[in-house]
């Protein structure tokens, strides 16, 4: 989490220190970090660690770790509230740190020194060649090394991605005006990934990088040892001998920029200030948990269970006046009713799609007796429910039986 700083400087009266005799001569130290930028790591630092330590148990909500997590904090609201804090912090810090480099920048004309260039492959490639035994010495980097570069690039990169699927995440109902609803879970994917993956990157390269391999107290202290600007940083070094380390500008050039610089700065700040407040206070997120009901809610009504499937519509039936026959109402019943299978296709061998078909049967024998109903397969299928498919009411079975008893006429 390095960021640009002063070229270093040697520490006056340094190697002037010590005292004649048995005491030897202190280190002579290099100015690596200012105190704001010290300041500036330990705040990142803090909103970093606070927001993934808030931010996985919200990723694997169902593992037993995140549950106690969250019931150590005393309920997943006031999880979420120490998450908005730390990553407001964060935003702050970000404006901060943009506004400072565009001062060293603009007015103070610093080199760019952390802009990646070529030279930083091939010190990567040199560096991936001597940790096999391909080569004898370690790259010589300047201010800052490949690695260094990389971090702070991909904070860079991360606090973007974080910030924008993080306001995705915080106002879904804005998010939803302007953009597809699709967005809001993608959002939320591309957010747990970037923190998961920024998370495994601090504690497997930034660890042993930095506090592993060999402790680094430059962000500490805001020093290094004239040793450890040897080994990490010998062109700066050797920059800092030569007399070729930055030079202050001129007083009233460096006037006239401020002129210009702060007074955009300070409308930019204030932009950037105001952007903030809406991402924090757009909207009450959606996500908020609803607080117990005090009245249970019924959500699913049972249906009365249907037995049987429901009837298919046939001819409504009016009052007799007569005698029923087949084309008076019969055919029409079995039509309404049957013909879907006993019509063309005759399932079972059995035809309904008329008078003459219907008087042969199937292949059970006789569809019904005439004058007897009792005994007509018809009547006795239905009466004892062995017909699976077909049903019918009570009426209209009535007027079949009394078909069939007064001799099953056509007409």
């Amino acid at each position: 989490m390095a960021t640009k700083s002063k070229h270093a400087q040697p520490q006056r009266g340094a190697s002037q220190s010590g005292v004649k005799g048995s005491k030897k001569k202190a280190p002579r130290t290099y100015v690596r970090f200012a105190l704001a930028q010290r300041v500036e790591h330990v705040l990142m630092l803090l909103s970093f660690t606070t927001l993934g330590l808030t931010g996985l148990p919200q990723k694997y909500a169902a593992h037993p770790s995140a549950v106690a997590f969250v019931n150590f904090l005393g309920g997943i609201e006031n999880l979420r509230a120490i998450h908005h804090t730390a990553a407001t912090v964060m935003m702050l810090v970000t404006i901060y740190h943009i506004i400072v480099v565009g001062y060293k920048i603009f007015v103070e004309r610093r080199r760019m020194t952390m802009l990646p260039v070529l030279q930083d492959a091939r010190d990567a490639l040199v560096a991936f060649l001597y940790n096999l035994g391909f080569k004898k010495s370690r790259p010589q980097m300047g201010r800052y090394t490949f690695e260094e570069k990389a971090e702070y690039w991909a904070f860079v990169w991360g606090t973007v991605v974080m910030g924008f699927t993080g306001f995705l995440m915080w106002n879904p109902i804005t998010t939803a005006k302007f953009l597809p609803g699709e967005f809001i879970p993608a959002a939320k994917a591309a957010h747990g990934g970037e923190a998961l993956l920024a998370v495994l990157a601090i504690i497997v390269w930034h660890m042993y990088g930095v506090h592993l391999k060999h402790f680094n107290k430059a962000m500490w202290t805001g020093r290094m040892t004239e040793d450890e600007m040897l080994h990490d940083h010998p062109l700066e070094l050797a920059d800092i001998k030569a007399g070729a380390a930055e030079r202050r500008a001129d007083a009233s050039a460096l006037r006239k920029r401020q002129r210009i610089y702060l007074p955009v700065a300070s409308i930019l700040t204030v932009v950037m200030l105001a952007d903030v407040y809406g991402f924090t206070t757009a909207e009450d997120t959606a996500l908020t948990t609803i607080p117990p009901q005090p009245q249970a809610i019924q959500v699913f009504v049972p249906q009365t269970p249907t037995p049987i499937p429901t009837p298919l519509p046939g001819p409504t039936l009016a009052p007799s006046t007569g005698v029923p026959t087949w084309d008076g109402i019969i055919g029409a019943l079995f039509a309404g009713k049957c013909i879907t299978c006993h019509g063309a296709t005759a399932s079972g061998g059995l035809n309904l799609t008329s008078y003459a078909t219907a008087i042969q049967g199937g292949a059970s024998g006789p569809w019904f007796i005439a004058g007897d109903s009792a005994n007509s397969l018809l009547v006795t299928k239905f009466t004892s429910g062995a017909h699976p498919y077909a049903t019918l009411l009570e009426d209209e079975l009535a007027l079949i039986q009394a078909w069939i008893d007064a001799g099953a006429l056509e007409k």
